[in-house]
């Protein structure tokens, strides 16, 4: 079993616990408890319960605040996306979360630091643990920067999610300076232009990208600024 190693996961997540033993918890699968090789007094399976809720809920709120014209239906397909298990696996091995996992040594032998289920568990619990710690903020800002900004551009869902409103948002929680947009160039005929738009947020963080419209590039660039922030700090 490894040691887990706070620091380093604290700064990939932008966010120092006053609790260490909830981000403890939060990464301690329940082998590690039975086979006694973790300090925790308790797994993460009743908080990644209560994860999966705050999780739901940020989101909705989020793609409610972002789409209000969009029917339930097409929200619904949205959130499903962004709080399967396929995603959530996709964001927690961004955060490389596996390497903090506090296993007992069958599951560490049978390769539980690569397993889907078990790492998007985690990252549940994860949430979880930063609400009991700090509260919904930093839980949500959390969920808007690595959940629904980490969603991977090829997905069929991923146009449809506003990122420049999450992108307004993260900046507003973590008193960044406002996102600017300008539009660097326009490319081609009239009735088949390409677009070159440019975000930035204060002086470190800038992206362009381009588009068949002016929205769908500033989409794009505010998308990448968002994996920008996401990697901020590690």
């Amino acid at each position: 079993m490894r040691d887990l190693d706070a620091e380093v996961l604290e700064g990939a997540l932008g966010y120092q616990f006053t609790s260490r033993e909830l981000l403890i918890r939060a990464l301690t699968h329940r082998s590690s408890v039975y086979e006694k090789t973790s300090t925790a007094a308790a797994d993460n399976e009743q908080i990644e319960f209560l994860g999966d809720a705050i999780l739901g809920f940020v989101v909705s709120d989020a793609l409610v605040s972002a789409h209000p014209d969009f029917p339930e239906g097409k929200l619904s397909k949205l959130k499903a996306h962004l709080v399967s298990a396929s995603h959530l696996h996709h964001v927690a091995a961004r955060l490389k979360l596996g390497d903090h996992l506090l296993l007992g040594r069958g599951e560490e032998m049978s390769g539980g630091r690569e397993k889907k289920a078990l790492l998007a568990n985690a990252l549940e619990a994860l949430i979880a643990a930063l609400y009991l710690d700090g509260g919904i903020e930093p839980a949500r800002r959390f969920i808007i920067q690595h959940v629904i900004g980490g969603a991977e551009p090829t997905s069929e869902m991923a146009p449809a999610i506003d990122y420049k409103s999450a992108l307004q948002e993260l900046a507003q929680s973590l008193k960044l300076p406002q996102p600017r947009y300008a539009i660097v160039e326009e490319r081609g005929p009239e009735h088949a232009k390409t677009f070159l738009v440019e975000v930035r947020v204060g002086r470190d963080w800038v992206s362009r990208a381009e588009g068949l419209s002016k929205k769908s590039a500033g989409q794009k660039a505010a998308q990448e600024v968002l994996r920008q922030l996401a990697d901020w700090g590690r």
